[in-house]
């Protein structure tokens, strides 16, 4: 792993009242152009991702003076926006499930108070790896046969060392 101040970190996010928002392959798509913006920008490294349609697991690594609140604060605000603008020029049925009556907004695509936790150990890493991986095949959601074959996985190019995301960085560099 490249080293920096902040702790490599295994983050999930999760849709307003767990609705699936994100089964939605456009909206999957938004969150891959947020993603890879912020990379590009040299912003943060991602190890390892899960795009479910109710919710997504991250393991990501902020770079040197990039202040975590504002950084996840400004990721979650593109998308949503995003995913919004999407819905509305689509007539999306769903739209209406994210009306909110709050101060500051309409609609709220996200859940407050994502969940993030540091990860200090590669045994750690590869755990968290093994579980987003692993989400998709669930009985659950069996969204797939192979964790490999899922497309908003970072699974292929763990088992296969090839990925369509060129942001996407292998955790042992």
């Amino acid at each position: 792993m490249i080293h920096f101040t902040h702790f490599t970190q295994f983050i999930t996010i999760t849709n307003l009242n767990w609705l699936p928002t994100l089964q939605n392959n456009y909206h999957k798509e938004i969150i891959i152009e947020g993603l890879s913006n912020r990379v590009n920008k040299k912003k943060v490294t991602i190890y390892g991702f899960v795009l479910m349609p109710n919710h997504m697991h991250l393991i990501w690594q902020l770079h040197d003076n990039i202040i975590k609140e504002h950084f996840q604060r400004d990721f979650l605000k593109f998308t949503a926006r995003s995913i919004l603008q999407f819905m509305r020029m689509h007539e999306d049925p769903l739209l209406e499930s994210l009306k909110v009556s709050a101060p500051d907004r309409q609609y709220q695509v996200w859940e407050r108070n994502s969940l993030s936790i540091d990860i200090y150990s590669e045994k750690i890493l590869l755990q968290k790896l093994n579980y987003i991986h692993n989400n998709p095949v669930h009985p659950k959601w069996r969204l797939s046969d192979f964790p490999e074959n899922y497309k908003y996985s970072s699974a292929s190019f763990y088992e296969t060392g090839i990925s369509e995301f060129d942001w996407l960085s292998h955790f042992r560099g």
